[in-house]
């Protein structure tokens, strides 16, 4: 079984016309369960959760018509999942865990996009990548990422290493071991499945999320993987699939979670 719980329709109207392109396409790529995460951010139901100037000037929609559009295409007779993908903010936990009790989410996605003001993953914030130094950045970036697992309040963390996105890595391999060991021991102690995605081949960076070393702490810890595509357009929708999954093997990975009400089960992998 395949899935890709981590799309995003948000470029199109919430309309079933529109997320059967997404479903289409899913099904040619032989993908059992597909669910659509949107971006918290984008609903003006969050703005007490996380809002910045760039988030602003976005956050323009409303998450009630999101979710009619998934109850709609169930209606329909379409399969598909209802996730959202969550900005962890440091602080604002009891907040989020209200928030996310008033909807009837199958899964939520937590990710660190932002240190600070700092959108790292952000084409306009590249030039901050020059000013800053990599090493202290990737220790900002883990630390929120130990955080985002210790909150409990998040079923998938969001391609674990996306700090890597834009190509800046430490060049210190050995850098990287004990963060992912650590990392890997929250993730389990905090029942937090790691999301293998493949939207890094088609960034900068152009590799998996996550590490092969990453992927192989989270194993010898245990921790239960989600795979996705991170797809923003119909096309991408399971897209380097196969690269995937020879990679999750390699791992040592034969299972992947669903998700269903926000319970958790393990499928096998195809």
């Amino acid at each position: 079984m395949r899935t890709d719980y981590h799309t995003h329709t948000e470029r199109g109207p919430y309309t079933v016309e529109w997320l059967e392109h997404f479903l289409r396409k899913a099904a040619a790529e032989g993908i059992a369960e597909y669910g659509v995460s949107e971006h918290g951010y984008r609903f003006k139901q969050t703005r007490e959760l996380f809002d910045n100037e760039w988030t602003a000037e976005r956050r323009q929609q409303d998450l009630d018509e999101y979710m009619a559009m998934i109850l709609d295409a169930r209606k329909a007779g379409h399969r598909v999942k209802f996730g959202i993908e969550m900005d962890y903010v440091p602080g604002r936990d009891a907040d989020m865990r209200e928030f996310l009790k008033s909807y009837p989410f199958d899964y939520v996605i937590g990710s660190v996009h932002w240190i600070g003001d700092f959108g790292f993953d952000l084409p306009q914030f590249l030039p901050e990548w020059e000013r800053r130094d990599v090493v202290r950045t990737y220790e900002e970036y883990f630390e929120i990422l130990l955080q985002l697992a210790e909150s409990r309040l998040f079923d998938i963390s969001g391609h674990p290493d996306v700090i890597k996105v834009m190509g800046y890595e430490p060049e210190d391999a050995a850098f990287f071991q004990g963060w992912y060991e650590r990392i890997a021991a929250a993730f389990a102690r905090n029942g937090l499945a790691a999301e293998v995605s493949t939207a890094g081949l088609r960034k900068p960076v152009q590799k998996l999320y996550p590490a092969p070393d990453f992927l192989r702490a989270f194993r010898a810890q245990g921790v239960p993987i989600s795979l996705s595509s991170d797809a923003h357009r119909p096309e991408d929708v399971g897209a380097d699939y196969d690269t995937a999954v020879a990679y999750i093997r390699d791992a040592g990975y034969r299972e992947i979670v669903t998700f269903t009400g926000r319970e958790r089960s393990m499928v096998t992998l195809t």
